[in-house]
């Protein structure tokens, strides 16, 4: 093989002019490097001048109605000093716990511009002012990353601090009404023949979705090992077993409709036969269904014989518990 010396000068430059157009100047960092501050990340800073506030007691000389429902819900405490724990001056008490500073609003005979209300803010300002307080709360600690906040539902959109149908959670209505206002999909399927019985009272949809956000798909809670919500009534299908049924690895909705279904036992085929052999044919990972089992009427009800569907602690095959 011949050698070109020549050759390397002008390598060398076409090298150089290469990695100098990579050379980005200084400030011209593309939004990806330098992102902008995300919509979810207000964060309230309460003002500790104590000069600026007035007082509950000046603002019930306006809002009278409003201090009268607002003397009969949980936030009336805010007006208590000896129940704001580590939480104290006037930042934090009462009407201006919330909206804060209330002296210009004052001085400006009611001007709405000098007072923070929450109509006229985005979901993420508003529900900052909650957090402030509720944030420390295990129920409400996921809400800055929940699904329901960065669809843009703020906190006020479900709760009503002063008109509030529900006095123990201030909701704007009770539960499943409030709920179904929106998720229209879910109301159908509760209306099935077969479905958790929610509708009926049994039942609340944060038995199982915590609202203000959470770790699992569809803010769904987890019971203790942080196993699926499911087994908090049904303990019974939780196991361990010694042989184990590995569909639950998946979940419970492999098999089930949590909400409501057409089907007996919210299964999501109408004959079981078909459910089982979704899974259990020759083209899927699990055990193939044997030979013998042809499908005729003797065969089609699976459960019949494997009646540990869920799990066993005798039979491999789930024939006994």
């Amino acid at each position: 093989m011949r050698f070109w010396p020549h050759r390397f000068p002008l390598a060398l430059l076409v090298c150089s002019v290469v990695m100098l157009g990579r050379v980005e100047p200084l400030g011209s960092q593309t939004p990806k490097d330098n992102p902008k501050p995300s919509a979810q990340s207000h964060k309230y800073v309460r003002p500790t001048d104590p000069s600026l506030y007035v007082g509950t007691e000046v603002c019930k000389t306006c809002h009278e109605d409003i201090y009268n429902t607002f003397a009969t819900n949980p936030h009336f405490v805010t007006t208590i000093d000896s129940k704001l724990d580590a939480q104290k001056g006037p930042e934090w008490h009462g009407c201006e716990a919330c909206h804060g500073p209330g002296k210009e609003h004052v001085e400006g005979g009611g001007d709405r511009t000098k007072i923070f209300t929450f109509k006229d803010v985005s979901p993420a300002e508003s529900s900052a002012r909650c957090l402030d307080c509720h944030q420390s709360s295990h129920e409400q600690s996921n809400y800055g990353r929940s699904a329901h906040l960065q669809s843009g539902v703020a906190c006020i959109d479900c709760h009503s601090p002063h008109h509030a149908k529900d006095t123990q959670s201030l909701l704007r209505e009770s539960s499943p009404k409030l709920c179904y206002t929106c998720h229209l999909d879910v109301r159908a399927q509760f209306v099935r023949p077969f479905h958790h019985r929610v509708n009926e009272g049994l039942m609340q949809c944060n038995d199982c979705h915590n609202p203000h956000g959470g770790f699992e798909r569809h803010q769904l809670r987890t019971v203790a090992g942080q196993d699926q919500v499911c087994y908090k009534c049904h303990a019974d299908k939780q196991g361990p077993f010694v042989y184990q049924h590995e569909a639950k690895i998946e979940g419970c909705e492999v098999c089930h409709t949590p909400h409501g279904s057409t089907n007996q036992r919210m299964l999501v085929q109408n004959q079981v036969n078909l459910l089982c052999i979704s899974c259990h044919s020759l083209s899927t990972g699990a055990l193939a269904t044997p030979s013998f089992h042809n499908q005729a009427n003797e065969y089609q009800a699976c459960t019949l014989c494997h009646t540990a569907v869920h799990g066993s602690n005798s039979s491999n095959v789930f024939f006994t518990p």
